[in-house]
């Protein structure tokens, strides 16, 4: 199974979500990483059980912290989770030569 690349945009929110899944805490990075568990997957990470209705559990978690900022705040960690996994599929389509191995 591949390992979070430090280097990806958002992988930090990602291998955190991972490691939080693993643990059974839901956070925010759980909760995203639940959300792109199916493409994540598919690109060849290995993502622990997943929370359920992970869409509406984070929008309900950011607007406990702020109500007015929660549809931005959703919207702008989705497009991090979406950058992230376009990143990964990029990565694993290149051959050593492009990647300078």
């Amino acid at each position: 199974m591949k390992t979070v690349d430090g280097a990806l945009p958002g992988s930090e929110i990602v291998a955190r979500g991972i490691e939080d899944l693993a643990r059974g805490v839901e956070s925010q990075e759980a909760l995203l990483v639940s959300i792109g568990a199916p493409r994540l997957r598919r690109i060849g990470f290995s993502i622990p059980q997943t929370l359920p209705a992970p869409e509406d559990s984070l929008y309900e978690l950011l607007a406990r912290t702020d109500p007015d900022s929660a549809h931005s705040r959703y919207n702008a960690l989705i497009r991090r989770l979406v950058s992230f996994e376009r990143a990964a599929e990029r990565a694993a389509t290149l051959t050593p030569s492009e990647t300078g191995s």
